[in-house]
């Protein structure tokens, strides 16, 4: 029962072991996509950051402190966040979604263009076309992060099936496989051994007979007179 306990374990384990590296295979491949999708966009977003740096640092040079923090005070443009999530290979990952509250493309600007310069337009401009890569950005990065940590789960799965478990099982089938076959072995040499006694004691108790026929004839063959 418990051979056979523990071949039903060890197919169970070899085919789990089956599942979990394609699975871990399967992580790899969206994980080394997510990565290359990471660092384009996070060169994208490094990009538009420069430039909107650079830009409001024109602003600042050309406008006081006073002004540029009065023209930057109150925004006109307001955005909604929304989170959802998105399941790979048993991984739940955020997806990310925004809509602003105006569709209009001139409430990004919050101030009148008067009395600002140019290069502020530039980088509140730059600032907005970069936030939706920014928003994407985050989402990737915390995907490859969930996914990371679900292929270091699945590999330590899989070494523990594949370098402890499943060599386990199969050692003590070995184990239980060799004691049976050497109890079998056993029984057959005790039945054998028994079968010799019982031949041996029938060919003791079939001369003991003979023997005791020729004494009652007197030593010799019986005749028919003698009958």
């Amino acid at each position: 029962m418990e051979l056979t306990r523990l071949k039903t374990r060890l197919k169970t384990a070899q085919r789990g072991h089956k599942l979990l590296k394609d699975k871990r295979d399967e992580l790899m491949k969206q994980f080394l996509d997510v990565v290359r999708e990471n660092r384009a966009l996070r060169k994208k977003v490094e990009d538009g950051l420069m430039r909107a740096h650079g830009s409001f640092t024109v602003a600042s040079a050309l406008m006081s402190a006073e002004m540029l923090e009065q023209s930057l005070l109150y925004p006109k443009q307001s955005v909604e966040l929304d989170m959802t999530f998105h399941n790979i290979m048993s991984v739940n990952v955020p997806e990310y979604h925004f809509k602003t509250k105006s569709s209009d493309a001139g409430e990004i600007y919050p101030y009148g263009f008067a009395a600002t310069s140019g290069e502020l337009d530039d980088a509140v401009d730059a600032l907005a076309g970069v936030f939706q890569d920014m928003l994407r950005l985050a989402q990737i990065e915390k995907t490859s992060q969930l996914l990371a940590e679900e292929i270091e789960k699945t590999r330590r799965r899989v070494n523990a099936l594949e370098y402890v478990k499943i060599p386990q099982m199969q050692e003590a089938i070995k184990y239980i496989s060799m004691k049976l076959d050497e109890n079998e072995r056993s029984n057959t040499i005790r039945l054998m051994k028994v079968k010799d006694m019982l031949l041996k004691e029938a060919i003791e108790e079939k001369r003991e007979a003979d023997a005791r026929a020729v004494e009652a004839f007197g030593g010799h063959p019986a005749s028919p007179e003698e009958f």
